[in-house]
């Protein structure tokens, strides 16, 4: 438990690698309190989910394009059955661009592939404020390694 009384080995790690794989006990509880400690050491938190993520580096990071779901029997004179594109602001745009530290903790990471959690990885070393903590499954005890070695495994 001293783990997670502190949270400063995570801290430590999560500071030098920047992208985190990490093993959570599946009754939940661990994402919060590491996540309440890195606020007390003066990170901006926010939790989002890998499902639906599409290409991480745009979602996160550029401005992009998303068309609303078809819902059925529309007008085919304007815009068709695919509808508009609306203009998604980056997820991280307002976090990033002030001079303190952002944690992004992603839940379900298990269902990215080999090169989506590479370009998260590559992310980490463009931007250094950012640092990702991503949850790669359950397990009994909360465990944590780099994602560049999590991925040569």
């Amino acid at each position: 438990m001293p783990l997670l009384l502190s949270g400063q080995s995570f801290r430590q790690e999560l500071e030098a690698c920047g992208c985190m794989a990490i093993h959570t006990p599946l009754e939940g509880g661990a994402e919060t309190r590491l996540l309440r400690r890195l606020k007390g050491a003066g990170y901006r938190t926010q939790i989002i989910s890998a499902r639906g993520l599409g290409d991480p580096e745009v979602f996160l990071m550029k401005l992009h394009g998303i068309r609303p779901p078809h819902l059925g029997h529309q007008s085919v004179g304007r815009n068709g059955a695919v509808g508009e594109v609306q203009q998604v602001i980056p997820q991280l745009n307002e976090l990033i661009n002030e001079n303190q530290p952002v944690a992004l903790w992603v839940l379900e990471g298990q269902v990215l592939s080999h090169s989506e959690l590479l370009s998260l990885t590559d992310i980490c070393h463009r931007e250094p404020l950012l640092k990702l903590i991503v949850e790669m499954g359950g397990a009994r005890s909360l465990t944590w390694k780099p994602m560049l070695e999590f991925l040569s495994d």
